[in-house]
């Protein structure tokens, strides 16, 4: 009998792909992980199936339960499609200026979206799941404080680069949101060879990228650790989705501006390295910014 899979069985294992043309001539190996090869099309998929098929293995969870998660895209689509394939119900609190496709996406999944002020941001979103749960409407998964989050990159997309380079991976560029990815992945990394470099990317001042964030103290996610993290860079919105637009037209890769933004700063570093080998995320797919005029 042949082996058959399950959807989340293919969550997971992206492509590892080396830069032709954007690094220019250079001693240095410049990689993204398609994390737009998942299933629900962003790196997301993985924390989010995660996060449920670990709450019901302990218990806090079950099918036929509401799940509640603020959310600005991604991980609202990745929960969307793993509480369908797992029998829950979801409400996804996310900001009204939010791209037209991730709330279209949601829905299609079968999801709930609540919309809150733009003005409000991210931490108008959470403070709107919070009343959600306190009201007894469901239960909070919490991307920014679970450590089931980070634990799916430790346990995945870390190892995947690590096996993947051969463990020759010097440079690690993520961008920074729920910062669940440079957190498990950079934990990984430097457990198999501490000189490995953890690069985290966030926003310049007024910049307003889609899936990179710079944190109010008071919402700054529990699983981040800056002490963890070698150096932080800024990127301008401008640069972040310039990069977007330069991948997708010399390398035939369409991806979002966070994917944009991290790119930009990986390619700052190719510039001053030598012999390097420099891995940076593609979070996700160009097709869900269309209709923000991303590629016009």
């Amino acid at each position: 009998m042949p082996s058959y899979h399950y959807l989340e069985d293919y969550v997971g294992n992206t492509p590892l792909v080396r830069l032709k043309r954007l690094p220019g001539e250079t001693s240095n190996v410049v990689l993204v992980k398609l994390e737009g090869s998942n299933p629900g099309g962003s790196v997301k998929d993985r924390p989010a199936l995660s996060m449920i098929r670990r709450a019901e293995a302990r218990g806090d969870i079950r099918p036929g339960d509401t799940l509640i998660e603020p959310t600005s895209g991604n991980t609202g689509i990745g929960l969307a499609m793993t509480a369908t394939m797992m029998g829950y119900r979801l409400v996804l609190v996310m900001p009204e200026n939010s791209s037209a496709e991730r709330v279209q996406t949601m829905r299609a999944y079968g999801a709930e979206v609540v919309l809150t002020p733009k003005d409000a941001s991210m931490p108008g979103a959470i403070d709107e799941a919070r009343r959600l749960q306190a009201a007894g409407v469901g239960r909070i998964l919490d991307q920014f404080a679970n450590p089931d989050n980070p634990l799916a990159h430790f346990e995945g997309t870390g190892p995947e680069i690590w096996a993947g380079t051969d463990g020759a991976v010097t440079h690690f560029v993520s961008s920074m949101g729920t910062t669940g990815t440079v957190m498990g992945v950079g934990a990984y990394l430097k457990a198999q060879n501490p000189a490995v470099e953890v690069i985290g990317v966030q926003p310049q001042a007024g910049s307003q990228i889609p899936g990179i964030r710079k944190w109010e103290d008071a919402y700054l996610p529990a699983i981040c650790d800056y002490g963890k993290i070698d150096r932080l860079e800024l990127v301008s919105q401008a640069d972040a989705e310039a990069m977007a637009r330069r991948l997708a037209r010399e390398e035939g890769i369409l991806a979002g501006p966070s994917s944009g933004g991290a790119l930009a700063v990986a390619l700052r570093l190719n510039e001053t390295l030598q012999n390097a080998v420099i891995v940076s995320i593609v979070c996700d797919r160009g097709d869900r910014y269309l209709s923000t005029g991303l590629f016009a």
